[in-house]
């Protein structure tokens, strides 16, 4: 069944620098400051929240429609697609203009200083659902604003059920276009710190936000997460990863397994357990589409998370 993610697709420029910042950094001069970071390793991964859940998807065997804008620059992110096998046709080139990108450069101390510059991001409200044909579910993630609330409209009005993920582009909303965003939703998905800031937006509590979609996933990372479904609440454990490379994409990853569980019918435990099992799998590479397990070894590992519940599960029972 087709998935429609609508969304971001960018460049992630990311550097290292082999000090820290704050060596460089004089507090009396940071009313003119003027600096220079030497950074002799630098890697370009493809990202955006498009790209990452769609290349999610595909390795689910998902069939993901992805729809996003982009810059006359995107050839090298286009043919990487296409040796992915993941469909083009709704991404629309902007005329004079660059893909999105973040210049990320990163400290010894895992400092961050980052700077993102939208392009073409801006322009998604010129895609539209409609051209779309047989999309059984979608996701509307970061991107444009005018393109959130155009895309949100047109599955509304197209009786398309989808998922509203305000992501990193949540501070562009007023409270009032938050609930708007809800009221059209099927589900919300949200990171523990962004569903405390829907929260004080809207002035809705959890519980709240929740009775008014089908769903209200909340992720904490590596405390796993707490799905919010049929009167219910539903906490997920995390999956262990052998190791933390990157958390770099991890919420997208997670995202995939949530949206290729609801097209397949399963329950939310089952749901979330698949997209605890995806994010733990990103997290073990470095950037956000270099990972490359199989179906096997994504079976395998959900089945260890099940093999390891039991043992928890069996403990506790013995200890009390």
């Amino acid at each position: 069944m087709r998935i429609l993610i609508c969304g971001s697709m960018a460049f992630d420029t990311i550097m290292v620098f082999g000090d820290q910042f704050k060596n460089h950094i004089l507090p009396d001069k940071i009313h003119m400051l003027n600096l220079c970071f030497f950074v002799p390793e630098m890697r370009r991964e493809f990202g955006g929240t498009a790209g990452n859940i769609a290349y999610n998807l595909k390795l689910l065997a998902g069939d993901p429609v992805i729809m996003a804008t982009v810059g006359e620059d995107f050839a090298p992110y286009s043919i990487w697609l296409q040796q992915n096998q993941l469909d083009t046709t709704h991404i629309k080139q902007i005329p004079g203009s660059f893909t999105a990108q973040a210049f990320i450069t990163t400290d010894q101390e895992d400092n961050q200083i980052t700077a993102f510059h939208p392009g073409a991001m801006q322009e998604c409200h010129q895609n539209s659902v409609l051209d779309a044909n047989d999309i059984s579910l979608a996701i509307i993630a970061p991107d444009g604003r005018d393109g959130m609330f155009q895309h949100a409209r047109e599955c509304h009005e197209q009786g398309i059920p989808f998922m509203f993920d305000p992501g990193q582009g949540l501070p562009m909303f007023s409270g009032e276009e938050l609930l708007h965003f809800i009221e059209l939703a099927t589900y919300v998905a949200a990171n523990d710190y962004e569903a405390q800031l829907m929260q004080e937006k809207t002035g809705l509590s959890i519980e709240e936000i929740a009775s008014k979609v089908k769903a209200l996933i909340i992720t904490k990372g590596a405390e796993g997460s707490t799905i919010y479904a049929d009167d219910q609440v539903f906490e997920i454990p995390p999956m262990a990863a052998l190791q933390v490379v990157d958390p770099t994409g991890c919420g997208d990853a997670y995202r995939a397994g949530l949206l290729y569980g609801i097209v397949q019918g399963w329950d939310w435990p089952v749901c979330g357990r698949l997209a605890s099992v995806m994010g733990a799998l990103k997290i073990e590479s470095r950037g956000a589409q270099n990972h490359k397990p199989t179906r096997d070894q994504i079976q395998l590992a959900y089945s260890q998370v099940l093999v390891n519940e039991t043992l928890a599960q069996h403990v506790e029972e013995t200890n009390a």
